[in-house]
């Protein structure tokens, strides 16, 4: 067997070509912006956010579009595509995260809580991996998911049931696509900062900085580092893995 590259040159992503949805976003704009920091061009997804904070240069095409359209993930790959002439990766970013109790839940609100946060990931990555597949490039496809996927939230938990599904996703989507040397894998945040969260929620976050063994909430750049990371070389034999990114909360006992 070959020697591998050296670390340095397999984080690099210079000439590759990334999908990120939600690019608009606290989150999607780190996870953009730390993609172009490796190198990598990127197709950035907003339905209504702006991404005026993305650069105006040929790395960067603008696609906008409601994900919950049936034709909108191929729409995302097009971009890709017709801007770079490849697609080599996708982060499903883009989530709805309403604020309401489990048993007031409308089918309505029920309904689009999962076309946004479930049906279009599937969909998105079914267009995404058939692009990478026709390339015979392999790629890597991540799912932003949530430590919320593994503990019940109160006022969101539609939002929970979301993210529980999309980390079983991400593992299906290994098992079905390994073999064309795609690989699937589940970001899961904890509580990332965001301006003004500490006026809005004081009384959360202080108490997320007592659970919290590093002491501090997340960055955008903190998940977009992860997303990174597995779409790079040095994650070549990893697929169907959760990577939780909470500074260690989720380690915390609840009892």
């Amino acid at each position: 067997m070959a020697a591998a590259p050296a670390p340095a040159e397999m984080l690099d992503l210079a000439g590759r070509a990334v999908a990120v949805t939600g690019a608009g976003g606290g989150i999607g704009h780190g996870i953009a912006s730390r993609m172009l920091a490796a190198g990598a061009s990127v197709a950035a997804h907003t339905r209504s956010s702006s991404l005026d904070r993305l650069p105006e240069d040929g790395r960067v095409v603008r696609v906008t579009a409601d994900l919950t359209d049936p034709d909108a993930p191929a729409r995302v790959a097009s971009a890709a595509l017709d801007a770079f002439g490849r697609l080599d990766g996708l982060v499903n970013n883009a989530a709805l995260q309403p604020i309401k109790h489990f048993a007031e839940l409308t089918d309505r609100e029920w309904s689009e809580m999962i076309d946004t946060n479930l049906t279009a990931v599937h969909r998105l990555t079914q267009a995404c991996a058939a692009a990478m597949k026709a390339a015979g490039n392999g790629g890597s496809i991540v799912h932003i998911a949530s430590i919320e996927g593994h503990h019940a939230p109160v006022m969101h938990g539609h939002y929970g049931v979301s993210k529980a599904g999309l980390i079983m996703h991400a593992r299906s989507a290994a098992l079905a696509y390994g073999p064309d040397g795609i690989r699937v894998n589940t970001v899961s945040p904890g509580l990332i900062h965001r301006p003004g969260l500490e006026d809005d929620w004081p009384d959360g976050v202080s108490r997320w900085g007592r659970a919290c063994p590093l002491g501090r909430m997340g960055s955008p750049e903190d998940v977009g580092d992860a997303c990174v990371f597995l779409c790079s070389d040095l994650a070549r034999w990893i697929t169907g893995a959760e990577l939780v990114v909470d500074g260690g909360v989720s380690v915390r006992p609840t009892w």
